[in-house]
């Protein structure tokens, strides 16, 4: 292993450490199991009176529709983690502790940092969608059909959707450098635009045309429908990518990741290089 990559797997290491140290010391250890346990269970409990409701209004009951909305907001918890976790990092460190003058002083990339901090999320989202679909096997019905030799399609864009995410995140940090700690509003804003336009809750076909053309332009788009592809058995519902198969699918996501990844580079980047001509990387907004 080169020095660099040395560097980047202890700046990787320590930054994923300090984030589970910070997201789980509120509390006994035990008691966050619990409560790690308890909110997937309850976020499945409020999508089914979700979809209770939606069933008495427009009087149908189809499971394979509970299944796709299921596993839908299942994955969609990696979404709302994952950019929440890459984008207050810098505000966190700026306005809430004050110490991001010292690790950014300090030898290590701020980058590769800020996506260490970010998979203590990316670990604990995935605990919660584990519970969710077994919670959701087990107790609600919903019948996922895993073919075996797909394993590797799935890790694949398991994998790359998450990059994606990540990459997402960085972007937002990047433009942190330059805003205030207000910004919050941002980090939710993004994760609903991804939850209308994605079809997490409803496919795509539901949407007017406009829509269906931005949600086609969003990659999380394609890991939403590649992933029930391979959990769910085959259904009717139109989601308005039929046309594309399993390595289509994949290839697009691997083509976004890539483009993604690079505008994170860039923005973070130039935001970074704002932030520091204009003397506001490390200067807390007092209000």
């Amino acid at each position: 292993m080169s020095s660099a990559a040395r560097i980047h797997w202890r700046s990787f290491k320590w930054a994923a450490w300090l984030g589970w140290e910070m997201d789980s010391n509120w509390t006994e250890p035990w008691l966050f199991m619990v409560y790690s346990v308890i909110k997937p269970i309850a976020g499945a409990f409020i999508l089914v009176l979700m979809y209770t409701v939606f069933a008495l209004i427009g009087q149908f009951r189809d499971p394979d529709l509970f299944s796709y909305i299921y596993v839908g907001n299942a994955f969609f918890i990696f979404v709302g983690n994952t950019l929440f976790g890459t984008f207050q990092v810098i505000q966190s460190d700026r306005e809430w502790y004050q110490t991001l003058r010292y690790t950014y002083i300090s030898p290590i990339s701020y980058y590769t940092y800020i996506v260490g901090r970010a998979a203590s999320k990316v670990a604990v989202a995935a605990l919660a969608v584990v519970i969710t679909l077994a919670f959701g096997a087990l107790a609600l019905g919903v019948r996922f059909e895993i073919n075996l030799a797909q394993l590797p399609i799935f890790a694949a864009a398991f994998v790359l959707g998450l990059f994606c995410l990540v990459s997402i995140g960085i972007c937002l940090a990047g433009i942190s450098f330059m805003t205030a700690k207000h910004t919050h509003g941002l980090a939710e804003g993004i994760p609903g635009i991804f939850y209308v336009f994605c079809g997490v809750l409803f496919p795509l076909t539901a949407l007017p045309e406009w829509a269906q053309s931005v949600g086609r332009g969003i990659p999380l788009t394609y890991w939403f429908d590649l992933t029930r592809r391979l959990l769910l058995p085959p259904n009717t519902i139109s989601t308005g990518l039929g046309f594309f198969n399993d390595y289509e699918i994949l290839a697009l996501l691997l083509a976004s990741s890539l483009i993604f990844f690079l505008m994170s580079i860039g923005i973070f980047k130039l935001g970074e290089f704002l932030a520091r001509r204009a003397g506001k990387i490390d200067m807390t907004t007092s209000y």
